[in-house]
């Protein structure tokens, strides 16, 4: 049974993750900062166990990994998004998304890597965007540190690779989460009108991709960004 830790899993991509692991018979642990309620839920739906944790505070990153314990597996998929021209877009609020998308990921792989260095085995798995491939208008914030990520993960890659840990990504094209609520439905309609296979995506398709990266059959995969966008960025 393999301990796999998922950032940002009470909602969405998340939880779909957490639920998707748990059904593979993984114990799994969740952080989340502040949809207690959900987290309550996905427990007793799951099995899984919940932690309220602000990933870009190092000192609460620890206390968190240290309660868990030696993690197998990690996905990093906590995230905020905002939507605003670079204009509206003050410096506190570009700092603030790249502390949780990209800071908070560093902090994790950082808490994680401990255990999985004295095991010479291990899997990361990093949520990024087909934003952070080729940007989105009005989402710079978001947009840039999605393409953070995606440095990230091939510098780890690479770093990691020789002690026997994996790390790769995924790119999730425009999914019906939480994250979307408030674009327009035109908007949205358009979107999915471009993406080749004419659908918007689901959070457990996404979290499927997740799972494989994270799985044996994908053992010899490492530095890998896989697109699940319905072809939307190819």
């Amino acid at each position: 049974m393999r301990r796999v830790v998922i950032t940002g899993g009470s909602r969405g991509i998340g939880a779909a993750t957490v639920r998707r692991f748990t059904a593979a018979g993984d114990q799994v642990y969740f952080l989340y900062e502040k949809s207690t309620e959900l987290a309550r839920q996905l427990e007793q739906e799951t099995g899984a166990v919940g932690i309220a944790c602000d990933i870009s505070q190092e000192d609460a990153v620890n206390r968190a990994f240290r309660q868990i314990g030696p993690v197998d597996v990690l996905v990093n998929n906590a995230g905020i998004v905002d939507y605003n021209p670079i204009n509206w877009v003050s410096a506190e609020t570009f700092r603030r998304v790249m502390d949780v998308n990209v800071t908070g990921m560093f902090l994790c792989c950082k808490a994680a890597l401990s255990g999985m260095l004295q095991q010479q085995k291990g899997a990361i798995v990093n949520v990024s965007s087909m934003w952070g491939r080729v940007g989105s208008s009005c989402e710079v914030a978001y947009s840039t540190s999605k393409a953070a990520v995606i440095g990230m993960t091939k510098a780890l890659a690479k770093e990691l690779g020789p002690s026997g840990i994996r790390v790769n990504a995924v790119a999730p094209g425009v999914i019906q989460t939480d994250m979307v609520k408030n674009v327009a439905p035109e908007v949205m309609e358009e979107l999915r009108q471009e993406t080749p296979l004419e659908q918007l995506g689901k959070p457990e398709q996404v979290a499927d991709a997740i799972w494989y990266l994270a799985s044996e059959q994908a053992s010899f995969v490492t530095g890998t960004l896989l697109d699940v966008s319905g072809g939307f960025v190819m």
